[in-house]
């Protein structure tokens, strides 16, 4: 009995030395842990500061920059403020300086009384130059200086054939030009090629109002205006005294042209008659001029259509009271 007892004993001990161990061990790597961690806890405290720094300069960074952006957009609102008020002052003085140049149908300065009066001395005038030269006749062959310029309303019908935009048009725009000079002012014009077709299609049947834009505009306008013609100026002086010859207006016709290709002159001359009859006096309410730009062939020789279309201007501007004269190569 006390053999076995003695066995029991030695194997409890020997537990309780490998518990012992068990736990010594335990405690041993507790001990190791705890000497590594809090060089881990700075190393990541030691991180977050410099993530925390560089966060802080970045943030200081974007507040300079917006600080500077916020200067810049208040100085770009000022510019645009500015230039609102500059723009909104140039209106203004655009706008006072059209009401000064625009004319106005109504001008104050010039009242119906006195318009009346100035053409009441402007009739008397024309009375008092015919008494005091009762037996004066213009010359056949008379210069364009020459041209009576007593008309109030001007037409310009002008050839717009190939032959004259080829040959003569430089000295078409000019003479129209030099036409012009010889009215300072007149109340009405209008501008037409050898078919009838306006050179302003809007204004048929009205007159173009005389200032000097309008006579610019037709100078520019002249540089390539390039209307249908059959080179025959019959059908443009038709067209302007129907529409303009009988409203009891002073009217002037000129014809530029350089040939004319068919009809009989003595025909085409009664017809224009039967259109532009005289009156009780013997005057014709629309004067005839024209202007020929004479077509030659290349050796020099001048071409029978334009022949033609002198001896067609010659019996017509003599019959309605007008002025033929042919434009030479110096011209």
């Amino acid at each position: 009995m006390a053999r076995k007892r003695r066995e029991a004993d030695n194997f409890s001990l020997s537990f309780l030395d490998c518990i012992c161990c068990g736990f010594g061990a335990i405690i041993l790597l507790l001990v190791l842990t705890k000497i590594y961690e809090p060089v881990t806890i700075e190393r990541a405290k030691t991180n977050l500061q410099s993530l925390i720094a560089k966060l802080q300069e970045e943030l200081f960074e974007i507040r300079g920059e917006s600080v500077v952006l916020n200067r810049e957009l208040k100085s770009a609102r000022e510019q645009v403020s500015e230039s609102q008020k500059k723009l909104a002052q140039l209106r203004g003085d655009l706008t006072k300086i059209r009401g000064q140049y625009n004319p106005q149908e109504d001008d104050s300065s010039f009242s119906q009384e006195t318009e009346g009066e100035l053409r009441l001395a402007r009739q008397a005038l024309t009375e008092e130059m015919q008494r005091l030269r009762p037996n004066f006749r213009r010359a056949d062959d008379a210069p364009v200086g020459g041209i009576p310029v007593d008309s109030e309303y001007v037409v310009f019908i002008i050839d717009t054939s190939g032959s004259m935009q080829q040959d003569s048009w430089q000295k078409v725009r000019r003479k129209i030009r030099e036409t012009l000079d010889l009215y300072p002012s007149v109340l009405g014009m209008q501008i037409m090629n050898d078919n009838g077709r306006y050179m302003f299609p809007e204004s048929a049947g009205s007159w173009l109002k005389d200032t000097p834009a309008r006579r610019e505009l037709i100078n520019r306008r002249m540089s390539n205006w390039r209307a249908t013609s059959v080179s025959s100026p019959v059908n443009g002086i038709k067209t302007a005294i129907r529409t303009y010859g009988r409203q009891g207006k002073k009217v002037s016709l000129y014809v530029f042209g350089d040939d004319f290709k068919g009809g009989s002159v003595e025909a085409l001359a009664d017809a224009v008659d039967r259109l532009n009859p005289e009156d009780a006096d013997g005057k014709r309410s629309v004067r005839i001029h024209a202007v020929g730009f004479p077509h030659r062939f290349s050796s020099g020789r001048v071409s029978e259509e334009a022949r033609q279309f002198s001896a067609l201007m010659r019996e017509l501007t003599f019959r309605n009271g007008g002025t033929f004269v042919a434009v030479t190569d110096r011209s």
